[in-house]
């Protein structure tokens, strides 16, 4: 064969994938993962994976577990990564991932010990992947959790310039005893509701179909979306800080209930006297709250008691949503719900209120098929 004729040399850069770029992506990243390290991380350079101590020696961090479990889930963030591309903003995304992640696994009753993110994507953009896991770093660091690393996969063939995805593995830890069971929950129980802070995780391919059908601008400052959330009874409205516009609303990141849930459950070590809680995401609360309970009870739920932030009224005016839609896709202001014996409802929501959470009655527990009703 002829010099003139002879292939050119490929090598992994020229196909597309930048081996150096994202080592030295990955390098840098040392310094935002360790400040979400608490003592039972385990040093590891260079490491093949994470190593985290289930207990630890020292008296001050000993957890002494009796019979623990461990507690595993996946999630991710859904097209609501589309909006955030198009706005370019990357680190409320971040907190979505782990929010959606921690958020179920409190569920069962665990406290959240480390986490790790898979990030697909079609270029090393060294900005917009140090905002996102700035993000999900902060998140972690809310909830308690240390991010133990992950994966950035390069993949030019696979994603349009633009597209990236997001995936979150988190475990957690609970006593066996103090296990989350539907079989736990009894009549008369209080359903205590803890609010969103808007749309969270859920729904985005509504949003965003709602967004272009209306010909909505992004940058726009909505009054409607600045108003106080509509209030419940007996509770006051959310006054927003300062006008956002209307890209800002859609992109605030879901609630993360890990802290104030973990510390609520280690204040009643001993009594159980949370008998059920639901993460409420897609399906919203009929298709998530149902799952916390056994098969021969109702949850009662009353529409109009807790506060609804403006932004649902306003996608389902300029969508022209059904009430039973908008019920059936969005969490329409309650993120999280929280079950419990009548007598400690008052001090329950009390402990919340003080952890931080705007806590409504929302409902009761009653006899049925084991279906959410709302009324």
């Amino acid at each position: 064969m002829s010099a003139a004729t002879k292939p050119t040399a490929l090598t992994y850069a020229a196909a597309g994938v930048d081996i150096d770029e994202k080592d030295s992506f990955t390098e840098s990243l040392d310094t935002v993962l360790r400040r979400t390290h608490t003592p039972r991380v385990i040093p590891n350079p260079g490491g093949f994976a994470g190593l985290f101590r289930l207990d630890y020696k020292a008296r001050l961090f000993r957890r002494n577990y009796k019979d623990p479990v461990l507690v595993a889930c996946c999630d991710g963030v859904g097209t609501k990564v589309k909006l955030a591309a198009e706005l370019g903003v990357f680190d409320t995304v971040g907190i979505d991932l782990v929010a959606m992640n921690v958020n179920d696994l409190i569920v069962q009753g665990a406290e959240p010990l480390f986490f790790l993110d898979y990030i697909a994507t079609p270029a090393i953009d060294k900005r917009f992947l140090h905002d996102l896991v700035r993000g999900i770093a902060e998140g972690c660091r809310k909830s308690g959790c240390a991010l133990l690393g992950g994966e950035t996969a390069h993949m030019p063939d696979l994603y349009a310039k633009g597209d990236f995805d997001l995936a979150g593995f988190c475990v957690g830890v609970v006593e066996l005893k103090r296990v989350q069971k539907p079989a736990r929950v009894r009549a008369g129980d209080v359903i205590l509701g803890l609010s969103s802070d808007g749309i969270h995780s859920n729904g985005y391919t509504l949003v965003r179909k709602v967004v272009q059908a209306a010909g909505l601008d992004l940058g726009r400052v909505y009054d409607e979306l600045n108003a106080p959330d509509a209030p419940g009874k007996g509770r006051r409205a959310r006054k927003p800080s300062e006008p956002r516009t209307l890209g800002q609303v859609l992109l605030t990141p879901t609630r993360l209930y890990a802290d104030p849930i973990v510390r609520l459950m280690r204040s009643y070590s001993v009594k159980n006297v949370v008998t059920g809680m639901a993460h409420i995401t897609g399906s919203g609360i009929e298709g998530n709250l149902c799952r916390a309970l056994p098969g021969n009870l109702d949850a009662v739920v009353q529409r109009g008691s807790w506060p609804v932030p403006a932004v649902f009224p306003f996608l389902q005016k300029h969508g022209n949503i059904p009430d039973e839609e908008m019920f059936r896709v969005f969490n329409m202001g309650l993120g999280y719900c929280v079950i419990v014996k009548p007598t400690f409802a008052d001090a329950v929501a009390e402990k919340l209120t003080k952890f931080g959470e705007r806590v409504s009655v929302v409902g009761k527990v009653a006899k049925g098929t084991g279906k959410v009703r709302l009324v």
